[in-house]
């Protein structure tokens, strides 16, 4: 077969391919549409109601049929899309305005998932049926094919709200985010109708009307004055927190609680602020909580922090503000399709696109009824003037012999053919001018249209349809009037479908929490062998001090604000705060330390332990198997990360002694086979922490070091090898990276 190769550069197509793919998503998935406000797959969704008859005075249909039915004619990606797009617009906690009528367990505000397509049902909403549905059948919208071009679908619904402003919206695209807040429904038509008044009007003039976003949750506000400039540009962020009344209970006592939350507080973060709190009170960050409990219910948010008697309920209002999720914010991108492509908008844009969207429907919804009453108007008048001359009709019919042959006479007033009784009837037909419109009328015509009272009927009608045209031609025709008819029908869906306003708005100055000064108390820190650690009282140790020497592999001196360095043969140091390791009586058996840091006792072993206090201001010495050795400064490793690398490792190496030595100690490095070696630790050179260091001492091939010593001026411990004692401290003094003196076995 012959074929043609073409060459191309890859780069070049790669580049074409995601542009095209990028568009896709960002035209036909991601973002909404400025006119209706929604996103394709709602769109879709919502027209598959309309067209399966699930309408809002209809029972309820299983969201399996409706996600099935839209995924097979409109959406075919997949189940789960729809059904998410389906349960969100009918979550009245994260929509305005909900568009959908739920019936089932379909999610809750703390998180909870909506229930399996299988088993809950769904309707649509009044105002979505009124508002974003009707006229369909009008000629108000294009349509468009489907994926397989076996069905049309609209490219955007005629709504008659402005529902991105109304339900917001929230997506992410290739490249790109959208995140715009709910409003208030008879705040934004107010808006609407003073733009349509005033095509001047001003983003400063329109929040006369639309005071700020109107979250379903409630909320307050706090940075009122910053709104101004967001609704200018379309980008900004809005601060948020939630609403906490005080109340008080027995015995002198207060409580806290939280009847609305940020709208970006929803989900998980309900709980997630539980465990917030509840960290604060074991982090001693408040004492005045005692417990906290979530009596949320059907009726609305309920969080209920109980005070202890003295509390200081305004600082802890703003602890709570600072330190968990009551305050947030809420990042806003007004980011919509504008004409085909993505644009971000400011308020008076997206009020525009809207009015001019409003105008348009009206245009192409009345065009289409005048069209209508025109083609009535014609029957209507073709049939009062065959009244009037039916005798004749009459005779026409009699002396024919085909209905073209009296649809001809009617219309061009042909009598060739027709038999007529006299030759005025002839000349009389002969002068009939009907349309063809009227003419099939008038032979479709019933008998029992000829009696008298129903010709006054039709002359009614008749009325009633030429009011209808100078109405409708009005409309069309002065902008005055096709303005007044749009306001009227926005005032009628504020009128059934506004609600006041949840959210308030104030401005707030940001919060400064003056963190309490924790005092600083001597504690001792203790670690068994097992790895258990725990914090006790100075005075408690003493009285137990030969005990606790005895039983535990670390005792450390310390404060209460310190950190215990954790040094490990992986060469890493684990960062250990005093305030994490539980405090308490001297019998406590300890937390594992593995619980309270990265360490894992199942990879690394403690080569030392000590304060950070206590090292900061020295200098450590290094040692690992391999003989490598270093010197760092101990402030190197007072840093806000939980763990860190302490040195530098080489294959198969591992650190085996962390120890602050004077310049004037001396360090002895013994072997697995008996080599002992002291020297100066003035000849280890100082090193950063992330350096491998210098050779000590020089090894046989299999031979590694197996303990470090130091001779500081203390006591030097008993040293045995094959179980013979060896005197360290009267080594021969020799220098750093030599092989040392072989120990008797």
């Amino acid at each position: 077969m012959d074929g043609q190769v073409i060459r191309a550069e890859y780069s070049d197509i790669m580049q074409k391919s995601y542009i095209d793919y990028a568009m896709s998503v960002i035209i036909s998935r991601a973002l909404p549409d400025v006119r209706d406000g929604l996103k394709p797959v709602q769109r879709r969704t919502l027209y598959d109601m309309y067209e399966l008859g699930i309408r809002y005075d209809r029972p309820y249909r299983k969201c399996a049929r409706i996600v099935g039915d839209t995924m097979g004619k409109y959406h075919p990606h997949g189940d789960s899309s729809i059904y998410e797009a389906l349960v969100v617009m009918a979550q009245e906690f994260k929509k305005g305005m909900a568009l959908v009528d739920g019936h089932g367990n379909f999610g809750s505000i703390e998180g909870d998932g909506a229930a399996a397509m299988r088993y809950t049902e769904a309707r649509l909403q009044k105002v979505t049926q009124l508002a974003f549905l009707a006229d369909l059948d009008k000629d108000v919208v294009d349509f468009g094919p489907n994926f397989d071009e076996t069905e049309k679908e609209p490219l955007v619904l005629p709504a008659r709200i402005p529902n991105l402003l109304v339900n917001g919206s929230e997506g992410i695209a290739v490249g790109m985010v959208t995140s715009i807040p709910p409003h208030n429904l008879g705040e934004v038509i107010d808006a609407v109708k003073a733009m349509i008044k005033n095509n001047q009007i001003t983003n400063e003039e329109l929040m006369k009307y639309i005071k700020g976003p109107d979250f379903p949750t409630g909320g307050i506000i706090v940075n009122q004055d910053e709104l101004a400039a967001i609704y200018e540009t379309g980008q900004g962020k809005i601060r948020i927190r939630g609403r906490v009344e005080v109340e008080k209970v027995k015995g002198g006592k207060e409580r806290l609680v939280i009847t609305e939350i940020p709208y970006t507080m929803m989900g998980a973060n309900i709980a997630k602020f539980l465990n917030d709190v509840a960290a604060l009170v074991e982090t001693k960050k408040t004492t005045d909580v005692v417990d906290i409990s979530n009596q949320s219910s059907k009726e609305g948010i309920r969080i209920v922090l109980e005070l202890r008697r003295g509390a200081d309920v305004e600082r802890l209002q703003n602890l709570l503000y600072k330190k968990t999720r009551l305050e947030d914010t809420f990042g806003v991108n007004m980011l919509a399709v504008a004409e085909g492509r993505p644009e971000t908008l400011s308020l008076r844009q997206i009020l525009e696109h809207h009015i001019d969207f409003q105008f348009e429907l009206a245009t192409r919804k009345y065009q289409n009824l005048l069209e209508k009453e025109e083609k009535k108007s014609e029957i209507q008048e073709g049939l009062i003037r065959a009244c009037d001359v039916i005798d004749l009709i009459i005779e026409i019919l009699r002396g024919s012999k085909s209905r073209e042959q009296v649809k001809a006479c009617l219309v061009e007033g042909v009598t060739e053919g027709i038999r007529f009784k006299t030759e005025k009837s002839r000349r009389m037909a002969a002068k009939l001018a009907f349309t063809e419109a009227q003419a099939n009328a008038i032979l479709d015509m019933r008998l029992y249209r000829l009696i008298g009272l129903e010709i006054e009927v039709l002359m009614k009608e008749h009325e009633e349809t030429l009011k209808n045209i100078a109405k409708y031609q009005d409309i069309l025709n002065h902008y005055d009037s096709m303005a007044a008819v749009i306001m009227k029908e926005l005032d009628s869906y504020k009128k059934e479908f506004g609600r006041p306003r949840r959210t308030t708005l104030e401005n707030a100055e940001q919060i400064v929490l003056e963190e309490q000064k924790l005092e600083e108390i001597p504690v001792v820190f203790l670690m068994d062998r097992f790895g258990y650690v725990r914090t006790i009282d100075e005075t408690i140790y003493e009285r137990n001090k030969e005990a606790a020497d005895t039983e535990n592999k670390y005792v450390i001196h310390c404060l209460n604000t310190d950190r215990i360095c954790i040094f490990t043969d992986t060469g890493r140091v684990h960062l250990l705060k005093v305030l994490d390791v539980p405090y308490g009586k001297f019998r406590d058996k300890g937390t594992p330390v593995d619980n309270l840091c990265n360490y894992s006792s199942a990879e690394e072993n403690f080569v030392a332990v000590t304060a950070l206090n206590d090292i900061k201001d020295t200098v450590l010495t290094f040692v690992t198997k391999q003989a490598m050795a270093k010197q760092v400064q101990g402030c190197e490793f007072d840093v806000s990360k939980r763990t860190i690398a302490a040195t530098k490792l080489q294959e198969n190496d591992a650190v085996v002694a962390v120890h602050a030595a004077s310049e004037q100690a001396h360090i002895v490095l013994s072997t697995k086979e008996g080599y002992f070696l002291r020297f100066p630790v003035s000849e280890i050179p100082l090193k950063k922490k992330t350096a491998v260091g210098v050779r000590g001492m020089k090894l046989s091939e299999k031979d590694e070091i197996e303990h470090v010593y130091w001779l500081d001026g203390g006591e030097v411990p008993e040293v045995l090898y094959h179980d013979k004692p060896v005197h360290i401290n009267r080594l021969k003094i020799g220098s750093r990276d030599s092989k040392g003196t072989k120990a008797r076995g």
